[in-house]
């Protein structure tokens, strides 16, 4: 297991200087390690996130409709949009794991990257208030909240219009397999329109590897669309 992060490292991952220090080493610790761990600190930070996110599109887009908001909303708090986050900031080299973790992948995967970074806002939090866990999270998800011209549109939303629109069958998802130990799994998901086709996705949850086969099966069917 590596150190604990110091004053110093916490201060320029937040860009406030801690006052709780053990709240961010509890945020920066998996549960392989055998120490206390950051679920509970993921759970309020997750919280946190869609709030200011959430409150943060109301003010910066004011004639947008609800849908629109709930899909940006959900691109921007998704798991993998933490991942690429946590990944950006170097989050995984402060976290503690316990050695057959690491063996096993814990610091390459981006469901644990991504569950840390909504811990460290869950920290932040709790130790500066609101106005500190808004001023990191404007920062970090800021320009792609700005650079979001266009709502983005779920691939599984955008499957289900592709289908009404053409008469078709609802999509169906159906698990292939499941494989990885608890802390680094990755799930394969087929996605059908009724008997008309088939597409397969990975991912590192359930519901990113449904994303990926929709979004191969919008592709599939689009180019044949097209043809």
């Amino acid at each position: 297991m590596n150190e604990r992060p110091s004053a110093e490292t916490i201060a320029a991952l937040t860009g406030a200087q801690p006052r709780d220090l053990g709240l961010y080493h509890q945020a920066l610790t998996h549960g392989s390690s055998g120490a206390g761990d950051y679920q509970r600190l993921e759970f309020l930070g997750d919280r946190v996130l869609g709030l200011v996110i959430a409150s943060e599109l109301f003010r910066r887009f004011p004639k947008a409709a609800e849908g629109e908001l709930s899909s940006r909303l959900h691109a921007l708090a998704s798991g993998e949009t933490c991942a690429r986050i946590a990944q950006r900031m170097g989050l995984s080299a402060h976290v503690r794991f316990g050695a057959q973790a690491i063996s096993d992948g814990g610091r390459q995967s981006d469901n644990v990257a991504a569950d840390v970074l909504e811990a460290l806002i869950g920290a932040l939090w709790l130790d500066h208030g609101e106005a500190a866990a808004r001023a990191f999270i404007t920062r970090e998800w800021g320009e792609m909240i700005e650079g979001q011209v266009d709502a983005p549109k779920h691939p599984k939303a955008a499957l289900q219009e592709w289908a009404l629109a053409r008469k078709r069958r609802p999509p169906e998802y159906r698990l292939i397999r499941r494989e990885g130990p608890d802390h680094a799994p990755r799930f394969r998901v087929a996605a059908a329109i009724g008997n008309l086709a088939e597409a397969e996705g990975e991912g590192a949850s359930k519901q990113a590897a449904e994303k990926a086969a929709a979004a191969a099966l919008l592709d599939q069917l689009t180019k044949e669309d097209g043809k």
